[in-house]
């Protein structure tokens, strides 16, 4: 096989949206903090909608992101939540992987907090091969040919592979 076509996970990233509620949006701070070990960043709003109450530079959500080796450790302690058994509806035609932890007390190492009560958190995995940072470099930026790009079948592929998945349909 061509070391190009080779396939990774370029990123995780754990999300918690709270709406307005700031109680909500403290407690997701603390559970993700709580998993990872690192701290989060607040995501702010940038539209005005009116009916539920959001104005521009409300804090609605929080979220945080890993790369690397730390990213790879987290993720086997998530997918063990998820019993390692996804749906392809999961996976878009992109290659990417969504999707939600019900309670966080799934994960394996994580106990209960009552200070957060019982809530669950959204996880994206971001997949990449060789020569993908020819779409985000700044000098001649250019588009990933259509034969380069991951399929859904390739990521479904990735995954039983290298997690041992069930995808299940």
């Amino acid at each position: 096989m061509n070391q190009m076509r080779g396939i990774s996970v370029e990123k995780v990233t754990l999300n918690i949206g709270a709406g307005k509620d700031q109680a909500k949006l403290e407690k997701g701070i603390k559970l993700i903090g709580g998993i990872t070990g690192l701290k989060p960043v607040k995501t702010f709003t940038k539209k005005r909608i009116q009916e539920w109450g959001l104005r521009p530079g409300l804090a609605i959500g929080c979220k945080l992101t890993l790369r690397n080796k730390k990213a790879l450790e987290l993720l086997k302690r998530l997918l063990e939540a998820k019993d390692w058994t996804l749906s392809t509806s999961n996976m878009d035609n992109e290659g990417n992987i969504s999707f939600g932890i019900r309670e966080y007390i799934d994960v394996p190492g994580v106990k209960y907090d009552p200070d957060i009560g019982i809530m669950g958190f959204q996880v994206c995995i971001t997949l990449k091969r060789k020569g993908f940072r020819v779409k985000n470099r700044a000098i001649k930026r250019a588009i990933i040919p259509k034969k380069h790009r991951i399929n859904k079948q390739d990521a479904i592929d990735f995954m039983k592979n290298k997690f041992n998945m069930k995808i299940a349909e």
